[in-house]
């Protein structure tokens, strides 16, 4: 079974960080988003791959053939944000003859056991019941559990079964069909060709469709969003931290510390996680992405997402305070 990951999106809700990488490769708990995805589905016996790059595409290149040269990786490049669906029918070639197919969307961590997904008989869409259904592809059912409609973003969804961006589709070539009728057609959603019209088209020509729930969810496009599954990830990768010397600071797990990093004077945690080679000093960070070749000194940090070599030095005090004096900084 082949893979299909769309990373040509250019992040414009986690500006200013994507200016100068790739959403999918931001850190979170230790490793890229995109690395995140590859290991659940190397574990799972995946092996072949087919990403669809655009911004910065050659960043993400570069970066899987550094880190998994043992996968193979073939890349399409979509050049104009025309939407998901445009970007799976760009890989219509690579697609063509696979039969079965996962798309997995590069900037959504799912929490799932794939195992019983992929050796299912029917194609199958990850789903998890959310609070406003109207930021999402939305599922609804009939009495038989099968999909009977797909709406992306409904203005007055008739279903709280959010689509979470993993899809194990078999019927793959009649998707390319699909996609292929609304291009034509220029049948869009917000503007966009979506892979739920797609889909939805699908059913209405009598593909079944069942739903599998995930466990926890994580739509990597926001900045709270990434503090908060940073945090989750950290908890459950659960990383030695004892292993950490760093002259005259404290650790507190979970913490995430990357290799030949320059720590001194500090307090680091909960829920840190620190890019290779950052340097801190006088730092109290806490609920935090530091990313790599990071200067923060004379900082406290608290919910804070820090770019790849990013220089925070912040103030220096030394006081000597008499009786009854008040001294206010805010």
């Amino acid at each position: 079974m082949k893979a299909i990951i769309p990373v040509a999106g250019i992040g414009t809700r986690l500006r200013p960080h994507t200016h100068t990488q790739p959403k999918a490769l931001i850190p979170i708990a230790g490793k890229p988003i995109l690395a995140h995805i590859l290991d659940s589905l190397i574990k799972a016996g995946i092996n072949e791959f087919v990403f669809i790059i655009g911004y910065m595409g050659d960043k993400i290149e570069s970066y899987i053939s550094n880190t998994y040269p043992n996968i193979k990786a073939e890349y399409v490049i979509q050049t104009t944000g025309k939407g998901t669906g445009h970007a799976i029918y760009l890989a219509k070639e690579q697609i063509k003859g696979c039969g079965e197919i996962l798309i997995v969307l590069g900037d959504t961590i799912v929490d799932v056991n794939l195992k019983p997904v992929l050796e299912a008989d029917l194609s199958m869409l990850g789903v998890k019941k959310v609070e406003d259904p109207r930021l999402f592809g939305v599922a609804e059912l009939d009495d038989a559990g099968f999909i009977k409609r797909l709406v992306e973003k409904p203005l007055i969804p008739k279903s709280n079964l959010a689509l979470v961006g993993l899809y194990k589709i078999k019927e793959s070539n009649q998707l390319i069909d699909a996609l292929e009728y609304n291009i034509k057609n220029k049948i869009t959603s917000q503007n966009e060709y979506q892979l739920t019209d797609a889909l939805m088209r699908m059913v209405e020509q009598g593909v079944k469709f069942e739903t599998f729930d995930v466990d926890n969810w994580f739509d990597c496009g926001k900045k709270e969003i990434l503090l908060d599954t940073n945090s989750i990830l950290l908890k459950r990768l659960n990383y030695d931290t004892s292993k950490y010397k760093f002259e005259n600071t404290i650790i507190i797990p979970p913490v995430f510390i990357g290799e030949n990093c320059k720590i001194s004077n500090s307090i680091i945690g909960p829920n840190v996680s620190v890019g290779d080679n950052a340097i801190m000093n006088y730092a109290v960070v806490k609920e935090s992405i530091i990313g790599p070749y990071a200067q923060i000194e004379f900082a406290i940090l608290d919910r804070s997402l820090i770019g790849n070599d990013a220089v925070f030095i912040g103030m220096k005090q030394s006081l000597n305070i008499g009786d009854s004096t008040e001294i206010n900084f805010g």
